[in-house]
């Protein structure tokens, strides 16, 4: 896979020679891209329940917005940057119990996009690279009939996570020039670490709720850029 993205990017450059193939590299347009978007998301991982087995649960809708500069090396080949926030959940149920894991994360993924023609009125990118995640925040909710000797669910979560990211999509110029752009597409990422940490202690009425989790999110999203 990585060596035909890399032929796509020599192949993509040989055609920068072509007059009619707009972009920085021949035509002076300009090579810096900022954005924002827009995400829906859904999170994959597993949770425990009270008596040590492992629940798939059930996706909870989540969201997430991000702010993005790149940089076009021609109209093909682009190197992003993103600061992305993100709120995923997952939960369960447990006889009468209901359970919601909740993460939140600032996600920072440095992103190799590989274009059909960035100037162009339709594109569509291919976008891969690594991404670092740092947690802003868990809870873990529990509802349902609850009495005093119902367990209670210890969520303890590493500080960062490093993953991978990688996704596609399309994009529409606004504007003849295309520099003013809309886009929609999917974006996937893969945790290469556990983020669980049972490093503490539990008392016999308390249980981890999380364990050798490698977090997994599916988004769709929607935004916009500018090219200067």
């Amino acid at each position: 896979m990585v060596a035909l993205l890399f032929a796509f990017s020599f192949n993509a450059n040989a055609q920068d020679a072509d007059p009619q193939n707009t972009g920085p590299a021949n035509s002076g347009q300009p090579q810096i891209e900022i954005g924002a978007k827009g995400l829906l998301a859904f999170s994959s991982f597993r949770m425990m329940t009270s008596t040590g087995t492992e629940v798939k649960g059930v996706g909870v809708l989540g969201y997430g917005l991000s702010a993005m500069v790149g940089f076009n090396f021609n109209s093909h080949v682009e190197l992003q940057a993103e600061v992305m926030y993100s709120s995923i959940s997952r939960k369960y149920s447990e006889a009468d119990v209901d359970r919601q894991v909740n993460l939140r994360y600032v996600n920072i993924p440095l992103l190799f996009s590989l274009n059909t023609g960035k100037f162009r009125a339709v594109n569509l990118n291919i976008v891969v690279g690594p991404q670092l995640g740092i947690l802003v925040g868990n809870t873990v909710y529990t509802s349902g009939n609850t009495t005093t000797d119902t367990p209670i669910a210890v969520l303890t979560v590493r500080k960062s996570d490093i993953g991978l990211a990688y996704g596609a999509g399309l994009d529409f110029g606004l504007n003849r020039a295309g520099t003013i752009r809309v886009g929609t597409g999917f974006r996937g990422t893969y945790g290469l670490f556990n983020i669980s940490n049972r490093s503490g202690t539990t008392t016999t009425e308390e249980y981890y709720v999380l364990d050798k989790v490698h977090l997994q999110t599916y988004s769709i999203y929607a935004g916009f850029s500018f090219l200067f």
